[in-house]
């Protein structure tokens, strides 16, 4: 045997294996009656015999070299697999040698109680490794064996289980007992599971892995303080939206943190488990909705695609949900230079020379630089992702407003039709429907523009309307965050504001998707689930810092802001696509006249360079715009609408 196998041996180990070997056949070989007659040298002989064929074979098959406080049922099973060579070796032995011989019974009880003292003493010092942090009395037990079979070194790495975060797994099912399971046989975890907490009665009031199950009810919160958790853990992977909000606002206020336990169930590239905070997404307690399907991948294979706003928070999104597609060409149009070339150099990063990918750095209101895109490759599908979209920022910038949002559009249009490409689409917002302000009014007139285009151009048109989305640049929740990191306050404009919220995945995938679908002309929204209260959101984010003592203050509203936003704009009845989240408003468009009338009437306008002269224009042009004080003066809560939808 070489040098490096013998220093891998836990000789301590072999020690209390030979104590219990000695000990045994002390028992049967000089106590027990049954083999009168053996004289004490033949005594011996047997108990050398049996010594020599159980160390060897276990130091043979590496018994010794094993870590047993992490040990599997695969260990045990090698132990019992080298017990049960040492004892036909030691019965063949036994029977050649010059002795006196001990019966089969003897024998085959020695090997038995020898392999049974074995494993329970490994046993016991896995379950004293795994459970002597519990500050009870068979704690205090559990850690006292510790010290007696591993010494003060394992001992003292296991007194650190006092300054780990003590928590409670909601779910003893699979994904909980998995999560004990590494958190116990990892040193380095810092976190020590006290108690699952579980609904299932037949699991309660039992342990798993020394850990007890306690009825997850109303009196739990109350019952966790005995054990001094300090954070709760939900893993169950297939919580419904409401419980999952239940039980967190119930353990939230209750002053225990809220993590999650992900654990991938189906193989994903790069998906590993995890203890983690709860993303900003979740804390709306819905599914997220995942619309790509085979068709629409199939749609944009092998297209020239265009993206205006490619830089942006929806935009460039878009891009990484198309670099999925194979398309033949990206094209990336933005004027922030920064934002375009973030995301092509993630892009270039994930995909090298098997994307095709351009930036191009302009305005979608410069003429002159778009017929040179246009020119330059010819794209077959347009997504309009540019605007400016900050309502407050709109309301004192008039003009560019409309200058951007509506001629930006009117622009793109034109040169759609000139260059004859496939497919036009626009993306929208809630804002757009009753629009008290000026950006809803000019998103409204671009919805207005691009769907006369579909009744009197050769290009197929579409427009996908949705709410606010978390995370883009600009949005409620980065201003939170924000907030929160300096200490507070948190400001809102007005607590009884609600909003409807989606994901930029969410977001994107729907205009991909509604695109892929569109026949010519259809307004689509997604079914967005109930809207949210802002300070609602306010709240889950401050219990989600963990920090105490921020205040929500309210500021009032803003220039052009509304208590809520809307989807639809005049009418209570979608029809439903074959996707069951999406679906198309009914809006008849206006003749191609009116609308080159109302273009006619803004340009006007913005030549007169008065912000105030454009925005009254904007109230004539948009006949659903209305003055914020029409809506919110009447508005005391809002109760979402029950919507229709007719069969296709």
């Amino acid at each position: 045997m070489n040098r490096g196998k013998l220093n891998k041996i836990k000789w301590q180990l072999i020690v209390y294996d030979l104590l219990i070997l000695a000990v045994i056949d002390f028992v049967m070989l000089f106590v027990y009656k049954g083999n009168a007659g053996l004289t004490t040298l033949d005594s011996i002989l047997q108990a050398a015999i049996g010594f020599v064929c159980i160390f060897s074979v276990r130091i043979l098959l590496n018994i010794y070299a094993q870590i047993w406080r992490y040990g599997g049922i695969q260990c045990y099973i090698k132990l019992l697999t080298a017990d049960g060579i040492a004892f036909i070796a030691t019965a063949i032995f036994e029977e050649c040698a010059p002795i006196a011989h001990i019966t089969f019974p003897t024998l085959l009880s020695i090997a038995a109680i020898n392999l049974l003292g074995s494993l329970g003493l490994r046993m016991m010092y896995r379950y004293a490794y795994k459970c002597s942090n519990y500050g009870t009395t068979r704690g205090k037990l559990l850690k006292f064996l510790l010290r007696v079979f591993a010494g003060k070194r394992i001992a003292g790495e296991k007194m650190d289980e006092f300054n780990k975060i003590k928590i409670a797994i909601i779910g003893a099912g699979r994904v909980g007992v998995t999560l004990a399971e590494e958190l116990i046989n990892s040193s380095a975890s810092v976190y020590s599971p006290r108690c699952f907490l579980d609904i299932n009665r037949d699991k309660v009031g039992r342990e798993i892995h020394g850990i007890p199950v306690f009825l997850e009810n109303e009196l739990a919160a109350d019952l966790l303080k005995e054990f001094g958790v300090q954070e709760v853990v939900f893993a169950i992977p297939k919580l419904a939206e409401e419980e999952s909000r239940r039980l967190y606002d119930y353990y939230s206020a209750a002053g225990y943190r809220i993590k999650l336990y992900d654990y991938p169930l189906m193989k994903k590239a790069g998906g590993k488990r995890q203890l983690r905070e709860f993303d900003i997404e979740e804390l709306l307690f819905r599914k997220s909705v995942v619309m790509s399907d085979a068709k629409t991948k199939a749609y944009y294979s092998g297209k020239t695609i265009l993206i205006t706003g490619g830089g942006g928070s929806i935009g460039s999104e878009i891009c990484r949900q198309l670099a999925k597609m194979n398309p033949r060409k990206i094209i990336i149009l933005d004027i922030y230079e920064n934002g375009a070339y973030d995301v092509q150099q993630e892009l270039r990063i994930a995909y090298g020379k098997n994307l095709n990918l351009n930036v191009e750095i302009a305005s979608i209101t410069d003429r002159r630089a778009m017929e040179r895109v246009f020119e330059e490759y010819h794209p077959q599908i347009i997504i309009n992702a540019a605007a400016h979209k900050h309502v407050p920022l709109m309301e004192h910038n008039c003009i560019e407003a409309v200058e951007n949002n509506v001629f930006g559009t009117k622009l793109l249009v034109d040169l759609c039709e000139k260059f004859e490409a496939e497919r036009f689409m626009m993306v929208s917002t809630d804002k757009a429907v009753n629009p008290t302000n000026v950006m809803g009014a000019t998103k409204r007139m671009c919805e207005m523009l691009v769907l006369a285009a579909s009744r009197n151009g050769k290009v197929k048109y579409s427009m996908t309307r949705f709410g606010n989305v978390l995370g883009s640049a600009g949005s409620v929740v980065p201003l939170f965050k924000r907030q929160i990191a300096n200490g507070g306050p948190i400001t809102i404009t007005d607590k009884r504001i609600i909003r409807y919220f989606m994901t930029i995945p969410e977001a994107s995938q729907l205009v991909l998707q509604s695109g892929a679908m569109a026949k010519n002309g259809e307004l689509f929204v997604l079914d967005m689930g109930k809207p949210v209260k802002i300070l609602d959101l306010a709240e889950n984010m401050i219990r989600l810092s963990g920090i105490e003592g921020i205040e929500i203050i309210e500021t009032g509203l803003r220039p052009g802001e509304k208590l809520y936003e809307e989807l639809l704009v005049d009418t209570k009845t979608l029809e439903r696509t074959e996707n069951s989240l999406i679906f198309i408003e009914k809006d008849e468009p206006l003749s191609i006249e009116d609308v080159r009338a109302k273009l006619d009437m803004l340009k006007e306008a913005c030549e007169s360079g008065s912000d105030e002269a454009v925005r009254e224009m904007l109230h004539k042009t948009v006949p659903t715009y209305k003055k914020p004080t029409e809506v919110n003066s009447v508005v005391k809560e809002y109760v979402s609408p029950q919507l229709e939808v007719t069969k296709e």
